[in-house]
């Protein structure tokens, strides 16, 4: 069994900027991130974007669902920014009922050391490869269903709707 691995961007995947102290894209730190865990799986990644979330258009989202619908594989793995990683998740949750797809991110850039984005990273792995069909976010050790789900601003945390 293969899965797919679509980067999109995000807090995982930024590091910081020591010239002006903002937080950017350079490349993306997936491979770095698989061999630090020592992931046996094989993950096919592909990157499509290195964006903040925050920055994801309706088109950014319709490239995402075609890249999902035309995989050969039907386990998707997705990275993706916190702040709208629901929206997209739900535009995948509408359209795709044949695969299992997974979101996953950070709140800390993997570049920064002590950060959430290794944990979340695995337990996406392994929610994808478990999991039936159908879209889902993974982050803080909890599995949400694309359509009972949102992130808490408040408290920095995915939780429930229902």
């Amino acid at each position: 069994m293969s899965i797919k691995l679509f980067i999109t961007g995000g807090t995982i995947d930024k590091q910081y900027n020591p010239l002006n102290g903002e937080l950017i894209f350079g490349k993306t730190h997936l491979s770095e991130m698989l061999e630090q865990t020592k992931n046996k799986v094989d993950i096919e990644p592909e990157v499509l974007m290195l964006k903040d979330s925050l920055d994801m258009n309706e088109d950014d989202r319709a490239m995402i669902l075609e890249k999902c619908k035309t995989a050969k594989e039907e386990k998707i793995l997705i990275t993706h920014g916190t702040d709208t990683m629901v929206e997209t998740a739900q535009a995948l949750g509408k359209s795709i009922s044949n695969k299992t797809i997974v979101l996953t991110g950070a709140m800390v850039p993997f570049s920064f050391g002590k950060t959430d984005a290794l944990f979340n990273l695995g337990a996406a792995i392994v929610a994808v490869q478990i999991l039936s069909n159908g879209v889902f976010i993974a982050m803080d050790g909890k599995i949400f269903p694309w359509n009972n789900v949102r992130k808490n601003k408040e408290i920095g945390e995915f939780e429930n709707v229902k």
